[in-house]
């Protein structure tokens, strides 16, 4: 069992941010996209099921925690605290709508707390509330998920980060060809959803992406 610390230290090293949902995995099953996912040499993984029961879901979760394990990947749960303490889940990722961070904190010492914002306000209240991370999005638009929030765009990059003192993931219409742009601009962790889920070659999907952000980066 990582302590927080632990999973704090390895949040930090992550660089492309794979997020899997059920309806977009082209048909194949998550946890096949999952042990394609680790086989690019993703470092963590977040499991975002929003049509799954409990029944089903807690069942998903722990064969997501057994992949995880056995690449050394940190995995977070979206949105369910209970379920992410009892697969042994690394982190929660909680949407505005969700479980106030101070309460998922006290259910959940040893977790990362990860929040979706989407704007300075959001953000910075996030961090003040005591977020480990923030997610900023939606950078471009999405048909992954309904925000109701208009993408942020790029300049967004040049407002938000420097008033953050804890670390930033990126997400929201990403792909391949965004990386060098938002890298540049110091986005260096970056979730995607179907760009790496829904991909012929999923592994070597990751592999290239995580490469251009290394690239990018140096």
């Amino acid at each position: 069992m990582k302590t927080k610390s632990q999973r704090l230290a390895a949040f930090g090293n992550i660089d492309i941010y794979p997020v899997i949902s059920s309806e977009f995995c082209a048909g194949r099953s998550p946890s096949y996209v999952l042990e394609q996912i680790a086989a690019g040499g993703a470092k963590i993984v977040q499991l975002r099921e929003k049509n799954l029961t409990r029944k089903d879901l807690l069942p998903l979760a722990c064969e997501f925690r057994k992949i995880c394990d056995a690449h050394g990947m940190l995995l977070i749960m979206n949105d369910h605290v209970d379920i992410a303490l009892e697969c042994g889940a690394d982190g929660v990722h909680l949407g505005q709508d969700d479980m106030h961070i101070d309460e998922a904190r006290k259910i959940a010492p040893e977790l990362i707390m990860g929040s979706s914002t989407h704007s300075k306000a959001e953000a910075l209240k996030a961090q003040d509330d005591g977020a480990d991370y923030i997610n900023l999005g939606p950078i471009f638009a999405t048909q992954t998920k309904t925000t109701g929030y208009k993408p942020l765009g790029l300049d967004i990059l040049g407002t938000i980060p420097p008033l953050l003192h804890i670390p930033f993931t990126v997400m929201g219409g990403i792909k391949e060809r965004h990386i060098p742009d938002l890298v540049a601009l110091g986005a260096t962790r970056i979730a995607m959803v179907t760009e790496i889920t829904t991909a012929d070659d999923i592994a070597s999907k990751v592999r290239s992406i995580r490469g251009m952000i290394t690239r990018s980066h140096n």
